[in-house]
């Protein structure tokens, strides 16, 4: 199944946040921290948010940081992706 998002929204599938910290502590599921860090997978065309035009400043592909707790998660064929607006996106990620 293809999902196209609408206006301004993107569909992004989260990363794996880091199960080991960095002096070597396996952290349990329940002591991880809701990662942060997604991948775009599809982008909305953009358009008009109260009046003013939207342009999409992501693209597929990208890595990106966003807002905690911010979008809808969704699954589709058993994966789990999250839908939200450009404005939850906090940072692109370059490498």
């Amino acid at each position: 199944m293809r999902i196209k998002p609408l206006g301004d929204r993107v569909l992004i599938k989260k990363l794996e946040a880091e199960e080991t910290t960095k002096s070597g502590i396996v952290l349990p599921g329940t002591a991880k921290e809701k990662p942060q860090e997604a991948e775009i997978i599809a982008v909305g065309p953009g358009g008009f948010v109260d009046g003013k035009e939207v342009k999409m400043e992501v693209k597929v592909g990208d890595k990106v940081l966003f807002s905690k707790y911010s979008g809808n998660e969704i699954k589709v064929d058993g994966q789990e992706y999250t839908i939200l607006k450009q404005d939850d996106i906090l940072a692109v990620v370059e490498n």
